[in-house]
């Protein structure tokens, strides 16, 4: 299998390497939720304020300085060179190739498990019950198969809802915070 690429010619593992940062993901975030371009200044202090977990008004010129600097010096110029931002010393602009980063991304919370697992599991419960109405271990009386049928479609298209919504939730450039 040859190296895949996302449109601007970045292969994927350079992709992972530059999302394996959380300073650069707190970049993207905050420029995808700005849309427009913004000053490196603002830039630095809600990315401050993220890692530190402050308000942008409880953060010392420190500690705003600290990560002006690294992300003028180091972040910023690795997401120029992988062609993700725009960067003039002054301002910064995602590009479109920063756009489709999405895709790379599932975010799982510590007390969650990847959505692969569940729906394996969930495919398995599916899986038992079918076979236990086939093999007429499980009772048709009480519940018609067409019932058994209709839950577990309804069971599937539920957690389908909830893993869009939760994806949604979980996207860089969503909400106030990044996830």
């Amino acid at each position: 299998m040859g190296v895949q690429h996302t449109s601007g010619g970045t292969s994927r593992g350079d992709v992972f390497s530059l999302l394996s940062n959380q300073r650069r993901r707190y970049t993207i975030h905050y420029l995808k939720r700005e849309e427009d371009p913004v000053e490196l200044g603002e830039l630095a202090e809600h990315v401050a304020a993220w890692e530190l977990e402050k308000d942008v008004a409880e953060l010392t010129s420190t500690e705003r300085k600290r990560i002006y600097t690294s992300l003028q010096q180091t972040h910023l110029p690795t997401l120029e060179r992988a062609e993700m931002v725009t960067f003039d010393d002054r301002t910064i602009e995602l590009t479109e190739n920063a756009r489709e980063l999405d895709v790379y991304l599932d975010v799982v919370p510590e007390d969650s498990i990847p959505w692969g697992v569940y729906y394996l599991g969930l495919s398995a419960l599916a899986g038992i019950v079918l076979a236990g109405l086939w093999l007429e271990v499980i009772p048709t009386e009480t519940v018609p198969l067409l019932g058994w049928a209709t839950i577990l479609v309804g069971l599937f298209a539920v957690s389908a809802v909830v893993h869009v919504l939760e994806n949604r939730r979980m996207r860089l450039g969503q909400g106030e915070r990044p996830p």
